[in-house]
């Protein structure tokens, strides 16, 4: 490769924190991290050294996945180049690592920080800070009193030892706890590192508190520095994948469409490290869900030939049915996260899959076409609910053509069957923060409506009763046409300015769904209270019956069918439910 090739290619690549490889037909010669990926790449143009100026030369192809922090940049780099031990990058000889903290597969589970689980074990991680790690699992311990010590010196235990002096441990092996409310305390602890950061926060600030109050300032100042690393501890991005003891390995799945084109990117994680990243690209369906049919594609066409993972986590529900009885029959989870660290990887895979390369700049393209300013920043809109039940609407924001997440807003809307009603409501809560002064966001160049005339005659109607005069349009989806003021255009499938509508109104209609489903399903505490029902058992419920709502529904007879459920707790969920 060139340096004329090479500035060339580097020309397409984002400016944003990732990791870039150079490849020699099928093998890996060298994985890099940067900052600016595409600032980083140039830079090899102009080699300064005769070992780099090399590997150039023998290169012929370019990869590179982008992430959210520099941070997961940094892991992904390490473990890229443990996996694939690339010629021209330096690796350390003891091939060290990053912590992580499993709970043992074990009736009585132990809490360790480790480089290597355990067969079978809940993994967390990895992390880069270990002395942040030890913080929370001494906090941890300190508050649930999960124990430390390995099996053999659990087993044939006559009397607790230090740790339950020490306030650390509650004692499982001797009685002093029974298991059940020992395996309540582990549930405590696995919420906290799958995000629930109050399980740990709340306590640590009710025992501040009351430091305080008794004037032992020192032992307030003690927990005041442990309370500051426990809320920081979710806050920088580190730990790259969640594990669970029955999911070893996780795919996650992201899908963009650009006109007649669609992207799927694959991110793989392995005993909870995030260890790989694909790319791959597919012929975008016609019709309204379209990435729901390209999810389902996708998953038959990969996964087909090869080793099913134990969950795949996507940006939307596949829409073919089949795909996803074929998948549970596999024993495969299927989750569509609202919230939390899965959500965030599903955020990160979108992020790769709306990443690839294009020279066009569509944002100038859609001004042009608009007869509008170069619209820098636009917000798209959509409403979703169930026949008038759990309505919401969603706000996304994009900035050059790309998603801006920390500018999403999501409004929880009055219940009503109104789709114009619902979206003029949704726009006018917008538009009065914007004119009042409370909105914390830049005005948009344009404002995109998910829908067609009827959508863009409410918001238009919102806009004129505040006075917010912001360009607006809508995008109909089963044409793909383009709704104005001045009247309906068909724009061409291949029209880089129709591309950045559809990915606007696409990620709009995501993240409103997303959120519908949330609310919708939000039954864990629900299904919690039931007796019999385990994380398990719920998983296995909600895979089956889709929803907390068909959970309800469903005969005794139908829940005996769901492996875990017996007679008991078949009665108990229709009289609780």
């Amino acid at each position: 490769m060139d340096a004329t090739e090479l500035r060339d290619r580097a020309d397409a690549l984002p400016r944003e924190p990732g990791v870039y490889q150079f490849h020699e037909d099928d093998a890996v010669l060298y994985v890099g991290k940067a900052v600016d990926v595409r600032d980083r790449v140039r830079s090899y143009a102009d080699p300064r050294s005769a070992r780099v100026r090399r590997m150039v030369r023998r290169a012929d192809a370019l990869e590179f996945a982008v992430t959210d922090t520099e941070t997961q940049a940094l892991l992904l780099e390490a473990n890229l180049i443990k996996r694939h031990t690339p010629r021209f990058n330096v690796r350390l000889k003891d091939d060290k690592s990053y912590p992580l903290v499993q709970l043992t597969d074990h009736p009585v589970p132990r809490i360790e920080v480790t480089r290597d689980p355990a067969e079978g074990a809940t993994v967390f991680g990895p992390f880069t800070d270990k002395g942040r790690v030890d913080t929370a699992v001494k906090a941890l311990r300190e508050t649930y009193g999960l124990r430390g010590c390995s099996d053999h010196k659990y087993a044939g235990r006559d009397r607790p030892c230090l740790d339950y002096e020490m306030g650390l441990c509650s004692a499982p092996c001797t009685g002093e706890i029974a298991e059940a409310e020992y395996r309540t305390d582990v549930e405590s602890v696995t919420r906290f590192f799958e995000g629930e950061t109050g399980v740990l926060a709340d306590p640590l600030t009710r025992a501040m508190d009351e430091a305080a109050r008794e004037q032992e300032y020192e032992r307030a100042a003690n927990l005041r520095d442990r309370l500051d690393a426990i809320e920081s501890f979710h806050g920088e991005g580190e730990a790259a994948v969640s594990g669970r003891s029955d999911e070893r390995a996780v795919d996650v799945l992201g899908a963009a469409l650009e006109g007649d084109a669609a992207t799927v990117a694959r991110l793989h994680s392995e005993r909870g490290q995030l260890v790989d990243r694909t790319r791959h690209s597919l012929d975008a369906p016609e019709g309204e869900d379209r990435v729901a049919a390209v999810l389902a594609a996708f998953l038959v066409q990969y996964y087909a030939e090869r080793e099913l993972p134990d969950a795949i986590l996507l940006s939307e529900r596949p829409d073919d049915g089949d795909v996803l009885d074929w998948l549970a029959a596999e024993d495969v989870a299927v989750r569509v996260p609202g919230t939390g660290r899965e959500a965030k990887l599903v955020e990160l895979a979108l992020k790769n899959a709306r990443s690839a390369p294009t020279r066009t700049d569509g944002v100038a393209a859609l001004g042009d076409r608009l007869s509008i300013d170069r619209p820098d920043r636009i917000e798209g809109f959509d409403v979703s609910h169930g026949q008038g039940k759990h309505v919401v609407g969603s706000n996304v924001c994009f900035v050059d053509g790309s998603a801006e997440k920390s500018d999403y807003r999501r409004k929880k809307l009055h219940e009503a069957n109104d789709d114009y009603g619902n979206m003029r409501d949704l726009v006018r809560w917008r538009a009065e923060r914007a004119v009042e002064g409370r909105e914390d966001r830049p005005d948009p160049g344009l404002l995109l409506i998910d829908g067609g005339d009827g959508q863009l005659g409410a918001a238009r109607d919102a806009l004129g009763e505040v006075g917010w005069d912001v360009p607006t349009v809508a995008l109909a989806k089963d044409r793909e046409l383009v709704v104005t003021t001045d009247g309906v255009r068909d724009w061409p499938d291949d029209d880089p300015a129709l591309h950045v509508l559809q990915r606007v109104r696409d990620e709009a209609h995501r993240f409103a769904v997303q959120y519908h489903q949330t609310l919708r399903d939000d039954v864990s505490t629900v299904l919690d209270e039931v007796p019999g029902v385990g994380p398990q058992t719920r998983r296995r419920l909600l895979r089956r019956f889709g929803s907390v709502e068909n959970v309800r529904g469903a005969s005794v007879e139908d829940l005996r069918d769901v492996p875990g459920v017996g007679a008991k707790t078949a009665e108990a969920l229709r009289s609780r439910l």
